[in-house]
């Protein structure tokens, strides 16, 4: 036994699950510098992309899964809404608005229990 593991193991990782997804990666790298900003296409992608994080979002603050669902919803409602404002005062950080979301969650789970 190694520290990384069985070589076929990592073999396999590496042919299954890093290749297939680093081949598409790279396919969208040289064809998205071909693709204008204001194209049809691109404009499609990110409002598809835009719906599905809605939705993705509407079900975890409606039907949570996992640990989650032991915050109560005005918790988990509560913490989007700070979420939202925090990304719209920090110039639209989406990273300071998931951390001001997470703490929101976070510090109502310890103060309800």
């Amino acid at each position: 036994m190694t520290i990384f593991g069985d070589l076929q193991t990592i073999m396999l990782l590496l042919l299954a699950g890093f290749l297939p997804n680093e081949i598409w990666r790279f396919i969208g790298f040289v064809v998205g510098g071909k693709v204008r900003e204001d194209s049809e296409l691109l404009v499609w992608v990110r409002a598809v992309s835009s719906a599905i994080l809605a939705g993705v979002i509407a079900q975890i603050l409606i039907a949570p899964p996992g640990a989650l669902a032991t915050v109560p919803a005005t918790v988990r409602f509560g913490a989007a809404f700070v979420g939202f404002i925090v990304y719209l005062m920090t110039r639209k950080s989406v990273f300071a608005g998931v951390i001001a979301g997470e703490i929101v969650v976070l510090a109502g789970k310890w103060w309800l229990g």
